[in-house]
Parts: C-alpha cells; sequence; structure tokens
C-alpha cells in the first residue's frame, strides 16, 4: 500500500522525556507497516554533541551503530528491532550535527554574506534532514521524534521547523502526535489532567496544534478524563490516546491497536486504514511470554548500574530466549568487583557468561577473571568486542604464559600486545567517529561453531571499535588452543575467536546485538541461549546422579 507523496508524523514530548516517546513511535510505526505502508522513524535529539559517539554510556545509555556507521541515539534499536528495517546516519540528527553542517556552509560562503541566524538557517537545516528519508521515495510515512521536552530552550528550533513543514507541507500531509504524562495522586484519589494541558498549552504557544494525544498513565483513562481532555487540549475525543504502563515494550504496539491509534493517524493523513497483520510479532509474544524453561546468563560490564548501557544486549536475550522458549534471566555484575578469588562464589550458579564491550581500563582484571573462571569450568561464553579482547589476554596470559599480556589500550608498555591499535588508527587524535564502524564483511571457517551458527559462509555484523587482534600472536595462539575461526577477508583481521575443546566458547570483535530483531534474532545469541540451556540440563543431571 503506497501512497503518492510522503506522509510525516512528528512525535513530541511534555512534562519529562521519560515517557516512551522511542517506543511510542515505533509502536505506530509497527501498526502503519503491518498495514503495507512503507515506514521509517528518525530522532531528532536536541544535545550539542555531533553524535552519542563520545558520551559515557552513563549519561544517554548504548550508543547504537548502523549499517553506514553512524554512531546514533539508543532508540534507533527499538526503531530496528521493532520495524525488521535499517536505519542509518539519516534516522538521527543532532544539534550538534544541525550546527556544525551550518557553519560549513557558512564557511564555505553559501549564505552569500548573509547573517547567519537559528530562523532561517536552523530551521531551514533541520527542515532539510527531516524530508531527506522522505524524498529518497522509498518510504510512504515517516515518523519523526523529536527529542526532549516541549518547552526546553535547546528543543525550540525543533518545534519552530515543525510548525514550517506542518504548513509547508499542507493539511493531511503532516501530523503532531504529542505525548504526556496524565498522573495518578493516590492521596486524592484521581488522575490530574493538568500536566497535559499545561503540556498542549507550551506546545501551542511555538504555534503548534497537537493532533494526537498520548497520554501515559498508570491507570485506565476515563470516558470523562478523556472528554476533558478533548476539550481542553482541541484535540477529537478519540484522538485521546491511553498509553498504559505495560509488563514489556513488545506490549505496546498491540495495546496502541487496541486504542486505534494507527486508525486517528491514517484518518487525519487521509490514508486508508485496514487491520494490521500481526501474526508474527504475536507468536513471538506468546514464545516470550510463556517460556517452558528458565537459564541464568552472567552480563559481565562495568556499565551495569543503569540498564540501557547494555539495552540491545539485553533486548537480543529476549528475542533469543523467546526462539528457545525460555526466559533468559539476566544476572548484571560488576567487572570492577570481580576478582580471581571470589569468581567462583559469583560465577558458579551461572548457566552461560557474557562479557560485555566498552572502552578503557576500569575493571577489565575483572573480566578477565570472569573468562577465565567460565573457561576452566566449561561454562558457555561469549565474549562481544571488548569482551573477545579479554578472552585472547586471558588465554595469551594463563595458557601461552605470556606474562603481563595485554592491550595497549589498557598499558601501553605490555610486554606482549596481543590486541593493539591498527596502523591506521595511530594517527588519530579526535576521538568522535574515528573507530572501526558500521558493517564489515567476515569470512567463517569451516568446522566451527560459528559457521554452523550463521549456516553461511560470508557474514556482515557492525563493528565500533579502535583496538584489534594482533596478528603477529596468531600462529602461537591458534597453536595452544583459541582458533580465529572469522577473519576480514580484506584485511586479514581476526574476526571471531573459539575454543573448540570447550563447551561453547566464542568471542567476537563485532557487535551482534545491534542486528538481533522480534522478526530474525540473532543466530549467534540463540544458540550461545541454547548452550547454557543444555548446561543447566546436563548440570543437573549430573547432580542428580551424584545424588
Amino acid at each position: 500500500m503506497t501512497t503518492t507523496e510522503t506522509k510525516y508524523i512528528f512525535v513530541t514530548g511534555g512534562v519529562t522525556s521519560s515517557l516512551g516517546k522511542g517506543i511510542i513511535a515505533a509502536s505506530l510505526a509497527k501498526l502503519l507497516q503491518a498495514q503495507g505502508y512503507r515506514t521509517t522513524i528518525q530522532k531528532l535529539d536536541p544535545y550539542i554533541n555531533v553524535d552519542p559517539g563520545t558520551l559515557n554510556p552513563y549519561e544517554h545509555g548504548e550508543c547504537y551503530v548502523t549499517d553506514d556507521g553512524a554512531e546514533t541515539d539508543l532508540d534507533l534499536g527499538h526503531y530496528e528491532r521493532f520495524l525488521n528495517v535499517p536505519t542509518s546516519q539519516s534516522n538521527n540528527v543532532t544539534t550538534g550535527r544541525i550546527y556544525q553542517s551550518v557553519i560549513e556552509k557558512e564557511r564555505r560562503g553559501e549564505f552569500l554574506g548573509k547573517t547567519v541566524q537559528v530562523i532561517p538557517h536552523i530551521t531551514d537545516e533541520i527542515k532539510h534532514r527531516v524530508q531527506i528519508l522522505g524524498k529518497s521515495g522509498d518510504y510512504d510515512i515517516v515518523i519523526t521524534e523529536i527529542g526532549g521536552t516541549v518547552g526546553d530552550i535547546e528543543s525550540l528550533p525543533y518545534v519552530e521547523a515543525v510548525r514550517q513543514l506542518k504548513w509547508e507541507l499542507g493539511e493531511n500531509n503532516a501530523i503532531v502526535v504529542h505525548l504526556t504524562l496524565v498522573p495518578y495522586l493516590s492521596a486524592a484519589g484521581e488522575l490530574k489532567t493538568k500536566p497535559t494541558q499545561h503540556s498542549v498549552k507550551t506546545l501551542m504557544e511555538s504555534g503548534v496544534m497537537a493532533d494526537v494525544l498520548v497520554c501515559r498513565t498508570e491507570h485506565q483513562l476515563p470516558s470523562d478524563v478523556r472528554n476533558k481532555l478533548a476539550k481542553f487540549c482541541n484535540v477529537r475525543p478519540e484522538a485521546v490516546i491511553q498509553s498504559i504502563d505495560a509488563s514489556t515494550i513488545y506490549d505496546v504496539p498491540n495495546l496502541m491497536l487496541e486504542e486505534g491509534l494507527d486508525k486517528v493517524v491514517l484518518s487525519k493523513l487521509s490514508l486508508e486504514s485496514s487491520q494490521p497483520d500481526l501474526s508474527q510479532w504475536n507468536q513471538f509474544l506468546n514464545r516470550h511470554k510463556n517460556p517452558k524453561g528458565e537459564v541464568t546468563i552472567g552480563l559481565i560490564g562495568k556499565y551495569v548500574e543503569l540498564q540501557d548501557s547494555y539495552k540491545s544486549i539485553l533486548e537480543a536475550f529476549i528475542h533469543a530466549g523467546a526462539e528457545n522458549e525460555v526466559k533468559v534471566k539476566v544476572e548484571s555484575i560488576h567487572s570492577e568487583h570481580l576478582t580471581n578469588e571470589n569468581a567462583s562464589s559469583k560465577l558458579k550458579h551461572l548457566h552461560g557468561v557474557l562479557v560485555a564491550p566498552g572502552f578503557g581500563e576500569r575493571g577489565i582484571e575483572g573480566k578477565i577473571d570472569a573468562v577465565r573462571y567460565v573457561r576452566e569450568n566449561n561454562i558457555p561464553f561469549l565474549g562481544i568486542c571488548l569482551g573477545m579482547q579479554m578472552a585472547v589476554i586471558e588465554f595469551s596470559r594463563n595458557i601461552l604464559g605470556l606474562t603481563g599480556a595485554n592491550s595497549t589500550e589498557m598499558d601501553e608498555n605490555t610486554p606482549h600486545p596481543v590486541i593493539d591499535l591498527m596502523e591506521s588508527q595511530k594517527t588519530i587524535t579526535h576521538k568522535g567517529g574515528t573507530m572501526r564502524l558500521g558493517s564489515w564483511d567476515c569470512k567463517l571457517v569451516s568446522d566451527s561453531i560459528v559457521k554452523q551458527v550463521y549456516d553461511s559462509e560470508l557474514i556482515e555484523e557492525r563493528h565500533r571499535h579502535r583496538y584489534e587482534f594482533n596478528n603477529e600472536y596468531l600462529k602461537q595462539i591458534e597453536e595452544a588452543g583459541l582458533k580465529a575461526t572469522g577473519l576480514n577477508p580484506d584485511t586479514g583481521l581476526v574476526e571471531i575467536v573459539e575454543i573448540p575443546s570447550h563447551n561453547w566458547f566464542v568471542g567476537v570483535q563485532y557487535h551482534p546485538e545491534y542486528k538481533s530483531t522480534v522478526a530474525n534474532p540473532h543466530p549467534l545469541f540463540v544458540s550461545f541461549v541454547k548452550a547454557a540451556l543444555n548446561f543447566k540440563t546436563n548440570s543437573n543431571s549430573v547432580s542428580m546422579a551424584q545424588n
């Protein structure tokens, strides 16, 4: 079902930015996609960083990476997981990128001596970025999520750009969905509409009228509250949509379907509405909510206090768990608190261990101790990026006897730099956007775990790192039993290592979690969870036999 011209939906938020605009945008997109509309979502972030690549995960959650190497907001991960459609650089725009582009144009003299101002130059750049995807011819509907909160100083240029676009694109071609909070005051025993009223009023002060209200709430919105919101906020009663707290984000598309969000939106865009085909989605939900077993997997990282730091990994476990019909209980373990002495007490009950990606030397020794314990005790292991590098360091130290083996990221003077900078990286001084980023080829070795997992000889996976396996040590490491089973065909760089004699031991230089979606759970995570389940089953069998 295609349209003659691209339609635009803007999702804004009021009162607080932590309302789940990304999930609402992704859920709406899923409903539209399930009716045959080619749909994509983009995120406009109001911070001045050029991209989130240099942000500490505690600041903004994980940095999500696209096939074309863009370091983006974690909401793009939600978009891909829901829609099963890859995003790109065009799907995430920051204030930093907007200003950088405008300033570069000014330096080149493109403004012909004009005074460069927020209006029209910044707003024109925002409008241009918003419409790049729409003008590509690939999409019928573009949903644009405006980050931050309406009323924030930093969000004003975006809201102004939305106002101009609504006017320029004309009626029925662009609408605004405004997400607000309807809090419940337990002392008064009632839902309060004032925050929503003030949020909509703030939006109107910027010249933008909300077409649809999506109200986050802990309690059902009765008809009198909906009618009150409709009357005070200038929307139709059917355009007041309840978004009640859900047990999982994957429930939200069905909740929005029940509320008729897709029908209201399509009606306002003068597009036909039909019953969305969510059969595959609901099959996944059914398996996710009705597991036949449970496995416990340890996530060893140094940002574990904030769950969003490893968002894609946690979601990939949900997808893989549903595929294996088990619940994956993820136990977060801070690597700084792990030592060789306490590794057994912290890890012995686990059915699998994932050592997470990261940067810098903090918590490194704990990760190495974790790898040693799972290697020696045959516990299924998956190392991602830095986690793979820690596996190489641990093996070099404890099997090869290379005392002091390390990565030059952690120790520039290590006598055995088994992990080192690529030559092309050694002259780089800027941090942002200078790593090996995006999708790279990897050729798999036959008779390996990964060849069986992927059932393919050549794969493409997304990267985000600067340091690499040092091939000078490849021969002696392989002879000792840690095999390189995935190589980049162009550079010869090691992408995957595994121990064939181990239960299930795989380290990958790339980030498989970025490509896991509801429709296509990542095969590496599916296999890892299956290995954890087998380990649990076998451990229980041995325990019963001993008793």
